[in-house]
C-alpha cells in the first residue's frame, strides 16, 4: 500500500474542477455574471486579487433591466465552480488574456446546461474571432450601453452573434449595482471610476490594442462622489487608467470628495507633481496612496514605448512631493525593455529603497495581442509562443535584447524577493516616526502573508479581518488631514523642486 500523503493542489494556482455537465431547464430572465479563475503570481501579494471586485460585471448588473434577476460569481474567491442550484437563462463571462482558456471551458460547460453564453472583456477587443468561437454572442467595447439590447434580443429570439459599442456618453451610464456582491469577499466593495482613457498611448498597453480609441471622458465629480457615498465603504479604489489626465478635473473631483471624509487611492502619472498644490488637495480629499507607472529608470526605454513622462533623474524628487503630503507611492515597473541589461534588477531595487517607495509592483514586458509592441516583436521574430495563459507579465514570452528569457524571469523573481524581504521593508520605512507602524503593518500583512491570504479568502474572512484596519487607517488620515489643513499653503508643499514635465 502506498502510504505517501496525497498532495492537494494549491487553490490559488489551480482552477476548481467543473462537475459533469448535463442539460437543464434555464430559469427565464435570470443572469449569472462570472469572473473566471486565474492562477496567482506566487512572487507578488495574493491580497491584491481581493482588493476590489471587478467593476465591469457590477456595471453590467447596473445596466440590467429590472425584470431580469442578476447573480454574481467570482471563482477567485475560492468557493468552487459557479453554482447551478438554478440554471441561469443567460451567462455573461468576462474574458482576459491570461484566463481565456478557463473562460472558454466555463462557456462550454454552461452551454451544455442549456444556457445562453455572452462573452466580452479586453480579450474580445484584441482577438474577437477567437473569443466569438466560444460564445453565443460576443460583446466588444463598452458593454454597458448594449447589454439591455442583448437581453431584449434574447427575449425576442433574435440574438445577434456580435455586438459592439464605442466608449461614448460615459457620464450617461447607470451606476454599478454592488448589491450582487458577496459581503465577505473583498477588502472594499468600492471599486470606482471617474474617467475613461488616458493622455498616453504606450505601445505595450492594452489601450493601444488595434484600432481601439477610448476618448477621454469624465463623469461629473458629483456623480462620482455620490457613487462613493452610496457604497457605504470607508475606502475606495479608483480603477481609472489615469485619474490625473486632466488636472482641472482632478481638482474639482477632490473638492467633491473631501466632504465625504473617506479615504481612497488611484492611479496617476508622475506629471501630476508639476502642480504640488494639487497633490496637497488630493491628500486633503482623502488620498492615501497612488499607483504610478514609472515603467523604467532609463529615459530611452520610456521614449521607445511612446510614453510622455518626466525625466527619470527627477523621479525621486517627485516622489518626495507625495510623501510630504502623506501619500504613499506604489511604483509600477516594467522589466525587459530593449535598453535593459542584467544589472537593471539590482539598480532598480537600490533606487526603490533609496527613494523609500512604500510598495512596488513589477511586470515582465508583455506584448499583448494586437498592440504595437506585439506587431513589432512578431515582425522581428522575437515572440517565443502565443500561449495566452503565460502572457501574464510574470513569464517572458519574447526574446529580450540584452539578456536571455531565463535571466529575465530569474531577475523578476529576485527583485520581488528582495523588495519583500524584511531588510528591504525596513529600509523603505517612512521618515516620519508616527507613520512607521502603520506602514510596517501594511507591508507585512499585505506583502509577506500569502499563507494568511489563502486562509482568509477561502474561509470568507477577507472583509471581516480588514474592515477594522481600514477604519483605523481612515481615522488616522482624518487627523492627519486636519493637521495638514492647519499648516496652510506652506512653501514646502507648494513649490515644485523640479522643472515641469512635457
Amino acid at each position: 500500500m502506498d502510504a505517501r500523503p496525497v498532495m492537494r493542489s494549491d487553490p490559488m494556482q489551480v482552477a476548481p474542477v467543473l462537475p459533469p455537465a448535463r442539460m437543464g431547464t434555464p430559469v427565464p430572465r435570470t443572469v449569472l455574471l462570472v469572473n473566471p479563475f486565474y492562477p496567482k503570481d506566487v512572487n507578488a501579494s495574493f491580497g491584491k486579487h481581493v482588493l476590489t471586485p471587478t467593476l465591469a460585471l457590477t456595471s453590467l448588473a447596473g445596466a440590467t433591466p429590472p425584470e431580469w434577476r442578476v447573480r454574481y460569481w467570482d471563482e477567485n474567491l475560492l468557493q468552487g465552480p459557479p453554482p447551478l442550484d438554478e440554471v441561469p437563462h443567460v451567462v455573461g463571462i468576462t474574458v482576459h488574456l491570461t484566463f481565456a482558456r478557463r473562460a472558454y471551458a466555463l462557456a462550454a460547460w454552461f452551454k451544455a446546461h442549456g444556457c445562453i453564453v455572452v462573452l466580452g472583456g479586453l480579450h474580445a477587443l484584441s482577438c474577437p474571432d477567437e473569443v466569438q468561437a466560444h460564445a453565443d454572442a460576443l460583446c466588444m467595447g463598452n458593454g454597458v450601453p448594449v447589454w439591455p439590447r442583448i437581453l431584449k434580443d434574447i427575449e425576442r429570439g433574435q440574438l445577434q452573434p456580435r455586438y459592439s459599442a464605442e466608449y461614448r456618453d460615459y457620464a450617461a451610464d447607470p451606476p454599478p449595482d454592488r448589491s450582487i456582491l458577496p459581503d465577505y469577499g473583498f477588502l472594499t466593495p468600492a471599486s470606482l471610476i471617474a474617467t475613461q482613457g488616458c493622455h498616453n498611448r504606450c505601445d505595450f498597453c492594452y489601450l493601444a490594442t488595434g484600432d481601439t480609441r477610448i476618448k477621454y471622458q469624465m463623469r461629473t465629480p458629483a456623480q462620482v462622489a455620490e457613487d462613493f457615498r452610496a457604497t457605504g465603504a470607508p475606502y475606495g479604489v479608483f480603477v481609472d487608467n489615469n485619474l490625473g489626465s486632466s488636472r482641472r478635473y482632478l481638482r474639482e473631483l477632490c473638492q467633491a470628495l473631501a466632504p465625504l471624509e473617506k479615504i481612497w487611492s488611484a492611479a496617476v502619472t508622475l506629471d501630476v507633481t508639476d502642480d504640488p498644490a494639487l497633490v496637497r488637495e488630493m491628500a486633503l480629499a482623502g488620498c492615501t496612496g497612488v499607483f504610478i507607472g514609472f515603467e523604467s529608470l532609463t529615459d530611452d526605454n520610456i521614449r521607445a514605448a511612446g510614453k510622455k513622462s518626466p525625466r527619470a533623474e527627477d523621479y525621486a524628487q517627485r516622489v518626495e512631493i507625495f510623501h510630504r503630503n502623506g501619500i504613499q507611492v506604489n511604483g509600477s515597473f516594467v522589466l525587459g525593455f530593449d535598453h535593459d541589461r542584467p544589472d537593471v534588477f539590482e539598480n532598480l531595487a537600490r533606487w526603490i529603497e533609496d527613494t523609500r517607495l512604500e510598495c512596488a509592483t513589477f511586470h515582465i514586458l508583455t506584448p499583448y495581442p494586437n498592440t504595437p509592441l506585439f506587431r513589432r516583436m512578431e515582425a522581428e521574430g522575437r515572440l517565443l509562443h502565443q500561449d495566452w495563459s503565460l502572457y501574464d507579465t510574470a513569464h517572458c514570452v519574447f526574446r529580450p535584447t540584452h539578456m536571455s528569457p531565463e535571466q529575465l524571469e530569474q531577475g523578476y523573481a529576485w527583485i520581488y524577493r528582495r523588495l519583500f524581504s524584511l531588510s528591504s521593508i525596513w529600509a523603505r520605512r517612512p521618515r516620519q516616526a508616527s507613520a512607521v507602524l502603520p506602514y510596517l503593518a501594511m507591508a507585512l500583512l499585505y506583502k509577506r502573508s500569502n499563507f494568511l491570504w489563502r486562509f482568509l479568502i477561502r474561509h470568507r474572512l477577507t472583509h471581516k479581518v480588514w474592515a477594522p484596519l481600514v477604519q483605523l487607517t481612515r481615522l488616522r488620515h482624518l487627523r492627519y488631514r486636519r493637521r495638514l489643513a492647519r499648516e496652510g499653503s506652506l512653501p514646502g508643499h507648494m513649490v515644485s523642486p523640479i522643472r515641469p514635465s512635457v
